[in-house]
């Protein structure tokens, strides 16, 4: 395979795999997660961007996926890499032009890949002109009333100064407590004042990530209106469909109460019952689904809601979102009970909700599974195990970029580290966004830069990268790439032959030897051997393993297999 990219200007549009209508393709679909500037570099400049997702849609497109998800790419001072918008219908030039970006939407579709972007419409960047505007309206303007501005519970000083310094302290001690307890996600408090140096504006404002990303106001009916024109803008212009971040946060409690626990960073939104999944949420969903409906084919609405199951499948009741991620799923670690706890938790808010579970092992929040499952060789024979498990599962799955390769988790230097968690809370996720390795030799970072010369890319590229690299793994037929491939394909063919339908669940158990067993329907099931010794397979055809059987009808530990029975 060749990795020379061709001038912008001169690549062809690629016509073999035109998109095809199917009205719920995202039943079947897996998508594949690209986190831009980590992706490839077009321009040399060290930072993924469009131009170099256009030189290698059609590596994705041979991967037998059906459609890419985008992370943020639109205008943003890049305090979250992203997640921190300042223009929602743009594009940053970090990453390239919108004419670009109209290229790349219709050269993935020639290949017959449908494209879903990132909204974030639970905050912006401290930079969205709304919010510039809302700083200088002042209290209690209409500009404020976007966003969450709110005095501190001690009000300003009435002027006139004091004669005891002492009592000056106290004053401006006592104006530093914020509206209430709430934490921030990245560490700290959720709260920042509005103008610090003002002796006449007590108000704070609310972010429940960075100072840099404010909450928007979602009681203000405004709020609501803008994001319809954010998503007609996108779906205007051929988008397939948004991953909605953090889904379920938008509403927050009336009054802003405390919270009954302040908890850690790891925890997220999880500890705090007053920033999350308030029920007026569901129908902005509901009003999202009216308009994505009123296109065809339909937009595809995917909700990033960590939640525990019950509560996430709420999301995709039949008038709201199409998916939810299955966030317990995504974190688990190698344990057969608690796969098939988490399983049958899953099956049965499907059961009770009907939209089915949204799988993922990885994603660019998380750390990655090699590492997660063990690391070394060890955690490579686990994730590849996972990652068949969970293209054998029912319902649609997301695979994050590298981790066709298995990609490990890399310890990127303290120095180096830019995440702004790692700042704030002492969590980094920026060993998940290395740049991905696309050729074994090292110049161009190990191909990541497409130029002819490059500067050292965003992110630290660690030695020994080379040994994971698409080019490597394309000639090794026990590659986890070429594995990858493999399932997808097969994965493809048994939908097309109805054994795998839409209507199928899982029935999830633990037998002898930690045997992990997902009954899809009564013609297949996934098994994992997460114990110490093979373990005897149920009856039935063998499709598909992770990793070659040492002896017929017996699973080696830290292998998965699709079986067809009857």
């Amino acid at each position: 395979m060749s990795f020379e990219s061709l001038p912008l200007e001169h690549s062809p549009v690629p016509s073999e795999a035109p998109l095809t209508a199917a009205a719920d393709w995202w039943q079947s679909a897996v998508i594949y997660q690209v986190y831009p500037r980590s992706f490839a570099d077009g321009d040399g400049d060290g930072v993924g961007d469009l131009a170099g997702l256009i030189a290698r849609l059609p590596y994705i497109a041979s991967l037998g996926v059906d459609g890419i998800w985008m992370t943020p790419f639109q205008p943003s001072p890049q305090v979250d890499q992203g997640y921190d918008v300042s223009d929602y219908c743009g594009v940053d030039p970090l990453f390239g032009t919108m004419e670009q970006f109209e290229f790349l939407l219709s050269k993935a579709h020639a290949l017959g890949l449908r494209i879903l972007l990132d909204v974030v419409p639970n905050h912006c960047s401290s930079e969205h002109p709304l919010f510039q505007a809302a700083l200088a309206a002042g209290r209690g303007s209409p500009e404020r009333d976007m966003f969450h501005f709110v005095p501190g519970p001690v009000g300003m000083s009435d002027g006139g100064g004091s004669a005891d310094a002492a009592s000056d302290d106290a004053n401006a001690s006592a104006r530093d407590i914020p509206p209430n307890n709430w934490p921030s996600v990245f560490g700290g408090r959720a709260w920042s004042r509005a103008t610090p140096d003002s002796a006449t504006d007590p108000d704070w404002y609310l972010h429940l990530f960075s100072a840099g990303q404010p909450d928007w106001n979602w009681r203000n009916p405004a709020v609501g209106d803008f994001f319809d024109g954010v998503l007609r803008f996108w779906f205007d212009k051929g988008v397939d469909g948004l991953r909605i971040d953090v889904a379920h946060a938008l509403f927050k409690a009336d009054g802003l109460p405390d919270s009954p626990s302040e908890g850690g960073v790891v925890d997220g939104l999880r500890s705090n019952p007053q920033v999350s999944d308030q029920e007026d949420v569901h129908e902005v969903y509901r009003r999202w689904r009216t308009l994505a409906e009123k296109y065809e084919p339909h937009r595809l609405l995917v909700g990033e809601v960590n939640l525990e199951p019950a509560r996430a499948a709420r999301y995709t009741r039949a008038d709201e979102m199409h998916q939810a991620f299955a966030f317990a799923f995504v974190k688990l670690g190698w344990d057969a009970e608690a796969w098939a706890t988490v399983g049958n938790e899953l099956e049965a808010a499907r059961q009770l909700h009907g939209g089915a579970p949204t799988w993922a092992l990885e994603n660019h929040d998380i750390v990655r599974s090699v590492t997660r499952f063990g690391g070394g060789e060890l955690g490579s024979l686990r994730a590849r195990a996972a990652m068949v498990a969970l293209l054998g599962l029912p319902g649609a799955a997301y695979l994050y970029q590298g981790q066709e390769l298995g990609l490990p988790e890399v310890d990127v230097p303290v120095e180096a580290r830019v995440d702004p968690m790692w700042a704030r809370g002492g969590v980094c996720r920026d060993g998940a966004r290395v740049p991905l390795p696309w050729t074994e030799d090292a110049a161009l970072n190990h191909g990541f830069s497409l130029g002819k010369n490059a500067t050292a890319p965003w992110l630290p590229i660690p030695a020994g990268w080379g040994s994971h690299a698409v080019e490597r793994q394309e000639q090794d037929p026990n590659s986890a790439l070429n594995l990858t491939k493999a399932a997808l394909e097969l994965r493809r063919q048994l939908w097309k032959n109805e054994i795998f339908t839409a209507d199928d669940g899982g029935t999830w158990r633990v037998e002898a030897g930690h045997l992990l067993i997902c009954e899809r329907n009564e013609h297949f099931l996934v098994a994992v051997a997460m114990g110490t010794e093979p373990v005897r397979l149920p009856s039935g055809t063998i499709l598909l393993t992770a990793a070659p059987l040492a002896e017929e009808g017996w699973l080696p530990p830290n292998n998965a297999a699709w079986v067809v029975q009857g």
